[in-house]
């Protein structure tokens, strides 16, 4: 490539690396033989002289379902053009597995995403690599880690105020796991919405897992219990399609009787009108890799501060006025 460009070794370098420090004459006779010979650059040896690897790390409670698939598909949007790989694990719901997933990223990757909601800081702060740059999604915050997290109280207390402007008497709550911090914020905003919006009425919450079938679960106990209710607020859209599912088998017709709300707006949402708190999941996966980038970057300020995406709730059909049905 040099003999070709009638250039040294340290120039052809110069040239592929895009520093600024090069004359224009230099950078075209470079391109020109990269093109007449055909090179392309061999990412191993690149990788090597680098330092680095050219991948993210990203790990995640699961890899099934769309919330999760949208979020790698704004990752995806945001990595490939800045020249990294995702490397993509998974560490379901367990403490050993978490630690076990992240430490398999060790000396593979430049940087971390890591979005584990139902670890402890503890626990998290034990098992990431202190010398890797990371950014935390929706997780309790772990030392000074850069971090993007989503108001789950915003979201809750909008669908409340919604269910109470439509005049809805007696909403009840499926919420999310035990420990999984987001589940546990939307739990809590949906008490404290409550007492506001309907100080008169009970608050009814049934455990949930944020699968569907928790939410089919949720209102068959509901109904075999006697509950009077006539509106759900489940802590995501997973639940809360199994909760349309159940109140259709059960005969009670949305939204004329019970109105249902989600959280997320996952793209199936708007197929089956589920109003919900919109998360913008793709824009959050770019801007997850758009931070880590940042901390990459040698010298880079700033990008540690934290990020917080409030949500919009978007009202569809699954939510009407009852007495409009």
């Amino acid at each position: 490539m040099a003999r070709a460009a009638d250039v040294s070794v340290a120039s052809v370098s110069r040239v592929l690396n895009n520093h600024a420090n090069v004359h224009p004459d230099m950078r075209e006779r470079v391109r020109a033989a990269i093109e007449a010979l055909g090179y392309v650059p061999h990412a191993g040896a690149r990788s090597l002289s680098l330092a680095r690897t050219q991948a993210i790390g990203v790990v995640l409670p699961d890899l099934h379902g769309e919330f999760f698939s949208e979020i790698v598909r704004g990752m995806d949007r945001a990595v490939t053009p800045a020249g990294y790989h995702l490397l993509l694990s998974n560490m379901h719901a367990d403490a050993d597995l978490a630690a076990q997933a992240l430490r398999t990223m060790r000396g593979r990757v430049d940087g971390l995403i890591v979005m584990a909601p139902h670890l402890t800081a503890d626990a998290l702060e034990a098992a990431l690599p202190r010398e890797l740059p990371t950014v935390m999604l929706n997780t309790v915050p772990s030392g000074d880690r850069a971090g993007i997290r989503v108001d789950n109280a915003a979201g809750i207390r909008a669908a409340v105020a919604h269910l109470a402007a439509t005049g809805r008497r007696a909403p009840v709550h499926i919420a999310g796991p035990a420990g999984n911090v987001d589940a546990v914020a939307r739990r809590d905003a949906f008490t404290a919405a409550m007492r506001d919006y309907f100080p008169d009425a009970p608050v009814e919450i049934v455990d949930g897992d944020f699968f569907e079938e928790a939410g089919l679960a949720a209102v068959a106990t509901l109904i075999a219990a006697g509950t009077n209710f006539d509106a759900i607020v489940a802590a995501n859209d997973m639940m809360a399609f199994g909760a349309l599912q159940a109140l259709r088998d059960a005969g009670r017709q949305v939204p004329a009787q019970v109105a249902v709300t989600g959280f997320d707006d996952v793209p199936l949402s708007r197929y089956l009108g589920l109003t919900t708190a919109h998360v913008p999941l793709v824009d959050m996966g770019s801007r997850a890799i758009d931070r880590l980038l940042a901390l990459i970057s040698p010298g880079a300020k700033g990008a540690r501060d934290p990020d917080l995406i409030i949500p919009e709730l978007i009202v569809r059909r699954s939510s009407g006025a009852p007495e409009t049905f």
